[in-house]
């Protein structure tokens, strides 16, 4: 088995590196940032030859843009950081299983390998609910793997999403006991 079908299949034990921990764990600081500011916590960070060329969280509510991701402000910079747009033998590590936007846009950037927290049973486009990028229409193939930190890229959304719905618990509680104008 090679590497990338080792990497790309869901039933093989993975050991990731020192490198990749290290760099998950910075994108788990970048998605508090984002989190600090109102947003759904998602970090992402790719590497290139060993160096941090881009870094991003998530921002669409914040920035009123829908691209807004954590992937595309990371790419975005990144292709400003080497002055191309194909970042090509980069690694991204992102916190949460990218969204079909995502996936395009790391197809489109030719990143070499895509290293994710946790699933996104909603909408992720790599495991989840579509396997994007084990089609084979696409004119780049983009390595991945996913489970590196799981637990705390998890833990980091689910405390968000629970955290919000008791802060929308508490203010209907709040407009259904107050008094009435009249």
């Amino acid at each position: 088995m090679s590497n990338t079908e080792q990497e790309n299949s869901p039933d093989s034990d993975i050991i990731f590196s020192a490198e990749d921990t290290h760099w998950m764990a910075y994108a788990l600081q970048l998605a508090a940032q984002g989190e600090a500011i109102g947003e759904v916590p998602v970090g992402a960070v790719i590497v290139q030859n060993g160096k941090m060329i881009g870094e991003g969280f998530n921002q669409p509510i914040s920035s009123h843009d829908p691209t807004a991701h954590a992937e595309v402000i990371a790419l975005r910079q990144a292709a400003m950081q080497v002055q191309n747009y194909r970042l090509i033998g980069s690694t991204i590590y992102v916190t949460l299983e990218p969204c079909t936007m995502c996936v395009g846009a790391l197809v489109h950037a030719r990143i070499a390998r895509l290293v994710f927290g946790t699933s996104e049973t909603k909408a992720g486009a790599v495991v989840s609910k579509s396997r994007l990028l084990d089609n084979d229409y696409f004119n780049h193939k983009v390595d991945y793997v996913s489970g590196l930190m799981a637990q705390q890229c998890q833990h980091q959304l689910s405390h968000f999403f629970a955290t919000r719905r008791e802060q929308k618990r508490r203010e209907k509680q709040e407009l259904d006991s107050a008094p009435e104008n009249e």
